[in-house]
């Protein structure tokens, strides 16, 4: 594994000690900061603590250590800083055929026993009519959450 050693400039560590004493900033963005004014081994550095001490004084482990290092080593200050955006891609569920077959249904009779439509009642229908094979009720929830629908008026006209 390469060890990456971080040498900060008298401005970078001006910004890191202001960041860490004023103003608001992500709780991470802060932890950030600290890890690297504790591992510099620049010129402006009084004294470089070990990533064992720093762990211990941050509650981190020495894992995250070596990853802020490792990123302030090849993407540089600003990336070393903030969360590396998620890179997991979701794939959608209901599409848009699935969404006319669920207001439709939630348009039809409602089932024997039963006054209305709940979301867990159309999701076991959507599988019972081979629309797809598994739905949750959450993900019915989101398909009338975005539909200009407006199920729950009981206004008669």
């Amino acid at each position: 594994m390469t060890k990456y050693t971080v040498t900060l400039t008298k401005e970078e560590r001006e910004k890191l000690e202001a960041l860490t004493s004023r103003g608001k900033h992500p709780a991470q963005t802060v932890v950030n900061a600290l890890v690297l004014l504790a591992c510099d081994e620049g010129q402006y550095q009084k004294e470089r603590s070990s990533n064992k001490t720093i762990a211990q004084v941050l509650k981190l482990t020495t894992k995250t250590i070596d990853r802020v290092k490792k990123r302030y080593g090849e993407e540089g200050l600003a990336m070393a800083l903030t969360r590396k955006p998620s890179t997991r891609v979701y794939s959608r569920k209901a599409d848009e055929d699935l969404e006319a077959c669920l207001i439709a249904l939630s348009c039809s009779e409602v089932p024997k026993g039963h006054k209305r439509w709940t979301l867990r009642l159309l999701a076991d229908k959507a599988v019972e009519l081979n629309y797809v094979d598994a739905i949750s009720y959450e993900t019915v929830r989101r398909v009338f959450k975005k539909t200009p629908l407006n199920r729950g008026s009981r206004t008669t006209e």
